[in-house]
């Protein structure tokens, strides 16, 4: 016996729902007024009427009852409501949030940890008062980071010119000058570096190639008397750590100058002999830009505030701190 045929089903369109026609559904159906709706959306009332019809043809389904003083939703309209309304706040959510975040991308630094605590944080108040719109998001890290991070915009780096990245900016030179704190010195005498045998000496235990510069061991051939012996030594691993142990008087540090130089302003820390202690190395602190950032006004701000803070920190060093190469081509 021969089955019936059977009557292919009748296929409705699978295209994903056009958004503006949802938009206008939405509207119509909180305000059950196809002119109010119109005025919300800033279209003509026949546009919106022509969107709800699309939309009745793509569901196959109808969503309203027009009558001659009122509009009403049918079953269907009042199910499609329950679904597109959370949808859209959903959807202007994360087009809010999208939108704020890339208005306010953080400005990304990476920094070396020493270099972040005494000189970049305690300035970094002045750019926020100026720019309180702009974030900063600061990575303090003792190791290198790659150039290719698309994560970063900046880096302030210390190297050697040699080592600088092509396009860096030297933003102020190296000076090593010994420091105490005021107390330390009201309780044991430090006029001349051969006072020097008195005391303990804080070291910075390091094995960079900078480290011949920044060792005591380097300052002490070059001015204090042959043969000097401190009293002891204290050996640290950080330059931050090396400076709060000159803040708590238990000993003598040989210091960055660029970045002791609020203390010494403040009088917390006081340089003993003065700017003949002062000696020169050859590295020097760099601004380098990320070969992959994306320019744009929040990074362009921050970068000109480094560098007229970086100008003030020269000035404060003095001719013997100037820059001699002041960019890598």
């Amino acid at each position: 016996m021969n089955e019936p045929a059977v009557e292919p089903a009748r296929l409705m369109p699978q295209r994903p729902l056009s958004v503006g026609a949802l938009r206008a559904f939405e509207a119509v159906a909180r305000r059950l007024n196809f002119r109010a709706a119109a005025e919300q959306l800033h279209l003509t009332q026949p546009a919106v009427s022509r969107q709800i019809k699309s939309l009745e043809d793509e569901l196959g389904a109808t969503l309203f009852v027009r009558g001659t003083r009122k509009v009403e939703l049918t079953g269907a309209g009042t199910a499609l409501l329950q679904v597109v309304l959370p949808f859209l706040e959903q959807l202007d959510a994360t087009v809010r949030q999208l939108r704020s975040r890339e208005r306010r991308a953080p400005v990304a630094v990476t920094i070396f940890a020493s270099f972040a605590s005494l000189w970049l944080l305690p300035r970094l108040a002045t750019f926020q008062q100026a720019h309180p719109d702009i974030d900063i998001r600061i990575s303090a890290a003792d190791a290198l980071a790659e150039l290719d991070d698309p994560e970063l915009d900046l880096a302030l780096r210390y190297c050697h010119p040699k080592d600088a990245p092509a396009g860096s900016t030297q933003l102020f030179g190296e000076v090593m000058t010994p420091v105490a704190s005021p107390a330390l010195l009201a309780r044991q005498r430090l006029k001349t570096p051969a006072d020097l045998a008195r005391h303990t000496l804080l070291e910075e235990d390091d094995h960079r190639p900078s480290a011949a510069y920044l060792s005591w061991h380097h300052w002490l051939r070059e001015k204090a008397p042959p043969r000097l012996a401190p009293r002891g030594w204290m050996y640290l691993n950080f330059t931050y750590q090396q400076i709060q142990a000159a803040l708590a008087g238990q000993g003598v540090a040989l210091a960055r100058l660029a970045l002791v130089g609020e203390a010494l302003e403040r009088g917390d820390l006081v340089e003993p002999f003065g700017a003949a202690g002062r000696v020169a190395s050859p590295f020097a602190y760099w601004l380098v830009r990320w070969p992959a950032r994306r320019e744009r006004a929040p990074l362009a701000a921050f970068e000109r505030w480094l560098l007229q803070e970086a100008q003030s920190t020269r000035a404060e060093l003095g001719a013997i701190a100037a820059p001699a190469h002041p960019e890598r081509a």
